[in-house]
């Protein structure tokens, strides 16, 4: 059993932190992060070359991690990979000691830092989830027998902030048959939201971390808005960050409020500090965490 897997299990407020692995070699700025975090997070999710902008493979991080003591949630997505380099990554994040996934179809390239790059989408999140399942059932996905299987903690992504939340919630309820155990959401900014999202997953019983993306800045806070689905972040603290002589202690102060409204909805707390990872402790203490 995993780290994360045990402490999702004790019913308390879990916290994860997201980590972006090192465009280049040097993974030093990573492995500081995390060794300021570790007593704070179960495990930290690392990205896989996040919003298609190229960075080291999260697994090779993971298992520098693990060197380290330290667990990791491995991002699994479909964007750049088939079916077979899918299941070979698994099986080689096996056999490096990776015990959490997160399976999602992935943003596509066009956005990126290689907007020429050709997609592949071989597999979306749920196809990825079954893969994972057949393979811990010794078989790949063409029905071969493995020598040796695998064992992860399987989880996927949902969106909060969205038109239709039924559909949505038939979407969680897909992946869960597909093999997710646990959910992490996209940024919350609106708990009456939250709570609303929460009770339309009641029935699931699986556990559901809130995302929290810390804001930086108002510019920061408006593009997210217009730019990324899913993510709707109220005017009242682009105001409040816009207003700020200090947007570090006004980040710390919504980002810890969030938290300190959403912890008692749900399972835990997915923090994406992007960069800021410095002020995730003093988020937490400001929450009561």
């Amino acid at each position: 059993m995993s780290r994360l897997s045990e402490s999702l299990s004790r019913n308390a407020v879990t916290v994860t932190v997201e980590l972006n692995p090192p465009k280049g070699t040097d993974a030093s700025g990573l492995f500081a992060a995390a060794e300021s975090l570790r007593r704070h997070a179960a495990a930290f999710n690392l990205t896989d070359s996040a919003a298609s902008r190229l960075t080291m493979a999260p697994v090779a991080v993971a298992h520098l991690l693990r060197d380290r003591g330290i667990e990791s949630t491995l991002q699994m997505t479909g964007r750049d990979r088939n079916r077979l380099a899918i299941q070979a990554d698994m099986l080689a994040a096996h056999a490096l000691g990776v015990e959490n996934l997160v399976c999602m179809t992935g943003d596509p390239p066009s956005g990126g830092d290689h907007p020429d790059a050709k997609a592949v989408f071989d597999l979306g999140a749920e196809d990825i989830l079954r893969a994972s399942r057949s393979l811990e059932a010794g078989r790949d996905l063409a029905g071969n027998a493995l020598n040796g299987s695998p064992c992860f903690y399987r989880g996927a992504v949902t969106n909060v902030e969205v038109p239709d939340l039924g559909k949505e919630v038939a979407r969680i309820e897909g992946k869960i048959a597909a093999g997710a155990q646990f959910f992490q959401t996209n940024a919350v900014y609106e708990p009456a939201s939250f709570e609303r999202f929460m009770a339309r997953c009641e029935a699931f019983h699986v556990p559901i971390l809130a995302g929290i993306i810390v804001l930086k800045s108002a510019r920061q806070a408006r593009y997210m808005t217009e730019r990324i689905p899913g993510v709707v972040v109220p005017e009242r603290l682009i105001d409040q960050l816009a207003r700020s002589a200090d947007p570090a202690e006004a980040s710390v102060r919504s980002a810890s409020a969030l938290v300190r409204a959403v912890a008692p909805m749900c399972h835990g707390i997915h923090i994406m500090a992007i960069g800021w990872e410095r002020y995730v402790p003093d988020i937490l203490e400001a929450a009561g965490l």
